[in-house]
Order: C-alpha cells, then sequence, then structure tokens
C-alpha cells in the first residue's frame, strides 16, 4: 500500500465521523481504526494508543468503552459504504458465526460452547457474524454478541458487564441473525439471497422466516434433516376400527436427506476457477419438501412434521469424502452449476474472520463490557471495509451505486482454493 494511506483513511472516515458529533470522539475514531490497520502484532487499547502520537490510553480507552455515543449511525454508514462496494442483485448476505477464545469467565458472554475455528468445545465468546460479499470479495457488515443461558440467567453477572436491557432475553443464534437481517436491509444493503451453514439451516422457523420475508435462501442442513418427495400428498388415512380420521397425513414417510439422495444421480461440477484450476465436486439436487410443517401423529411413527416448503436438497461428494447437504428455494428450473455456485459462495466469510482476527485484532480486546466488545468490533469491521475499498480500487474494480450495475470482480481475489488462514495473510496484510 502507499505511504498516504492514513490521508485516505481520514478521508474515507469523514461520514463516520460525522456522526460522533463531538470533537474529541471525532479525534478518537480515527485514531482507533488507525491502530487496527497500522503496524503491532498486539490491536488492544493499551499498545495501540503506545504507537498514535498525542493519544493517551485514558481517552482511547474511554472512547471505546464509556463515551456516550451510538453506534447505530455508524453502523448505518457502514452498510451504506458496503453496499456501495458490493451490493446489489449479485450479492450474497452470508450468516455465520465466530469464536473469540478467552479466559476467565468475567468477560460479556465467555462460556464454554463450540468453536468453529479449534473445531471443539472452548471457553470463549460467540458473535454472530453478516456479512455481505459479491463474488469472493467480502464486507463483514455484523457482529453481534450471542448470550448463553448461563448469562441470561445470571442478572448479577450481566449487570457487571452492563449488558443493555434489550440484550437481557435469551435469544438463539438464528433469532439474532433474522434481526441483523432486517437491520442491514432497512439500512439499504442490496443482496440478492441469503446463505449460512448447517448451524443455521437446521432451524425451521428461521427459513421461515426468510420465506415470509421473500427472500431467496440457501443454507446447509445435517444429514438427518427429514423431507418429503416434491409430490408427496396430504390424505385422509382409512380407519381400520374408531372414528373416522380427521386430519390429512402424508401418503408418503418423510425420509433422511441423506437417504433420500442415495439413488440420485450424481455429477461433477465446477463452479469456478481458483489459483490451482477449476474448484469441482460431485452434485445431485431433488425437489424436495421439507419435513417442517406443523407437528401430527402419523400412525405407528407417531408425532411427524407435515410437509412444508418445496425446496431444492443438495447434496455434495468432496474429494476428501466429507459429505454434505443444503436446502435452497431458488427456482425450480435452476441449473445446478448455480446451485452449486451458491453453496461454495459461503467460504468468503470464514476469510473475512479470519482476517479480522489474525490482522485486525477483533479477538484483542481486553475489556469485559458488552458496549466496549461491541464498539471495537464494528471498529475493526470499518477498518476491513476501509481496506477492501483500496484493495479493489488497487485492483480496478469500480465502486458501485446504489443504481448502478454490479462491479467486476477483480481478479486478485481468488485465492478459494486455498484454506482461509493461509490466505488470509496474503490478502490483508497491515499497512506501513
Amino acid at each position: 500500500m502507499a505511504d498516504d494511506w492514513r490521508d485516505d483513511l481520514a478521508e474515507w472516515l469523514r461520514p463516520f465521523v460525522a456522526t460522533l458529533g463531538d470533537r474529541r470522539r471525532a479525534r478518537m475514531c480515527p485514531a482507533y481504526v488507525e491502530g487496527l490497520i497500522g503496524p503491532g502484532d498486539r490491536k488492544s487499547v493499551q499498545p495501540m494508543a503506545m504507537r498514535s502520537p498525542g493519544i493517551g490510553y485514558d481517552q482511547l480507552h474511554h472512547f471505546i468503552g464509556a463515551a456516550l455515543w451510538d453506534s447505530a449511525p455508524l453502523e448505518k454508514e457502514l452498510c451504506r459504504q458496503a453496499d456501495a462496494l458490493v451490493g446489489g442483485s449479485d450479492a450474497w448476505l452470508i450468516i455465520d458465526d465466530t469464536a473469540l477464545p478467552k479466559k476467565g469467565r468475567a468477560s460479556v458472554g465467555v462460556a464454554p460452547q463450540y468453536a468453529s475455528a479449534l473445531g471443539k468445545n472452548a471457553n470463549c465468546q460467540t458473535l454472530v457474524s453478516v456479512t455481505l460479499a459479491s463474488g469472493e470479495v467480502p464486507v463483514m457488515i455484523g457482529l453481534r454478541l450471542f448470550l448463553p443461558e448461563s448469562w441470561t440467567s445470571d442478572t448479577a453477572r450481566m449487570d457487571r458487564a452492563k449488558v443493555p436491557d434489550e440484550a437481557r432475553t435469551y435469544r438463539t443464534k438464528p433469532e439474532i441473525a433474522l434481526a441483523e437481517i432486517d437491520r442491514v436491509r432497512s439500512a439499504g444493503a442490496r443482496f440478492g439471497g441469503i446463505l449460512a451453514d448447517a448451524g443455521y439451516g437446521l432451524s425451521g422457523p428461521f427459513r421461515q422466516a426468510l420465506t415470509e420475508r421473500g427472500l431467496t435462501w440457501a443454507v446447509g442442513i445435517p444429514h438427518k434433516q427429514k423431507v418429503y418427495p416434491a409430490n408427496v400428498a396430504l390424505i385422509f388415512p382409512v380407519a381400520g376400527r374408531g372414528r373416522p380420521r380427521k386430519n390429512h397425513v402424508p401418503d408418503v414417510p418423510s425420509r433422511p436427506a441423506q437417504e433420500i439422495l442415495e439413488k440420485a444421480k450424481w455429477q461433477a461440477v465446477s463452479w469456478r476457477r481458483g489459483t490451482k484450476g477449476k474448484l469441482s465436486a460431485r452434485f445431485a439436487a431433488m425437489r424436495v419438501r421439507v419435513a417442517d410443517g406443523p407437528p401430527q401423529r402419523i400412525g405407528n411413527l407417531g408425532q411427524q412434521h407435515l410437509p412444508g416448503e418445496e425446496v431444492w436438497l443438495v447434496g455434495e461428494h468432496r474429494s476428501t469424502g466429507e459429505r454434505k447437504y443444503s436446502l435452497s428455494n431458488l427456482p425450480a428450473d435452476t441449473p445446478l452449476k448455480k446451485l452449486a455456485g451458491a453453496i461454495k459462495a459461503r467460504w468468503v466469510c470464514e476469510q473475512a474472520h479470519q482476517q479480522l482476527k489474525e490482522e485486525l485484532g477483533l479477538d484483542h480486546f481486553e475489556g469485559r463490557s458488552w458496549q466496549g466488545l461491541h464498539r471495537h468490533a464494528l471498529m475493526t469491521m470499518i477498518a476491513f471495509s476501509f481496506l477492501q475499498a483500496r484493495r479493489l480500487k488497487a485492483a480496478g474494480g469500480k465502486k458501485k451505486g446504489p443504481s448502478s450495475p454490479a462491479a467486476t470482480e477483480p481478479t486478485s481475489y481468488q485465492a478459494d482454493d486455498l484454506d482461509p488462514a493461509q490466505s488470509a495473510a496474503a490478502q490483508l496484510s497491515p499497512l506501513p
């Protein structure tokens, strides 16, 4: 990057700073973002203050942890900037979560829970993430802390961490994700559909809520998710004895997704070209109806879910032997290659998670409060968005205005066949 990046950052931050309405906060915001982007291995408040001429630790700490300013206008401006970079009908909004390993139990939301980055249960904080992405260019626009029930059931603990009243009721990750989707839509972020992994896709209410909002979606599911054939019919069962049956039942039982695709036609599909050639796997797709309708007792099968929405069931056989399954409400005439491309587009959010941690210090925050953690996360997303804007500009990508067509994918973002941990360092090194 050129040596004038600090001048570019100051100019780029003007609309963010304007929302703060105070000259002291207007000085601290650029200093904090600059500290995240600049050199130095540790991106917590104290070392960043030491590297910032004329900025004291107490000033920076007060800005991020205690000062009275509203994050919402900055979050809205971040959505606006992200939309200008990658928003449009060809963009995806990707829902996922990321874990921040932590010691102790005082930091807000920390608890033993599954950490996807570690592949096991660990003492950590979990943030639900929202990423706007076009092609291979992600811009993260939302990070919201998930509070386990061990926190929401402990009022004293939440008091100490200064959890706001509106966040004290237990919410599942899919519920948090839906609130975030509504927020970024109201902020004007444009996208063609929603992507999520099986941690969200296994939730019937989550999928149904997306459909009720008129959104296109493609989500992962567990292999045991029950589905019906698309042509399933609801019939009145014949009563051998007793009263006539009052409720319809499916004429065939539901079956696990893995089982229903076993005899499907599988074919090799390449969804895009990476730095080492075409990326491909074997895919199969079938129209089904999800077993997520109202529950009802069905003969000797006991309580079963009735057929719900008709969607695509998509299976993927990877070269490693791993098998993955997804559902999507993309139109019935969608080609298999497009289905595969939508499902595989989720990978860029993992890359963004890695970059935010390794290069911008998302997991370096040492405060314990709800407000401090969310403000630090917001500053890392603003820093990331600025760097993506510079890289798109350097790669020849055009910024997209509210009514302009989608920008061409820059060829410099083609590390999709690398592990995110490998590609992060190559694509997002700190500026000098």
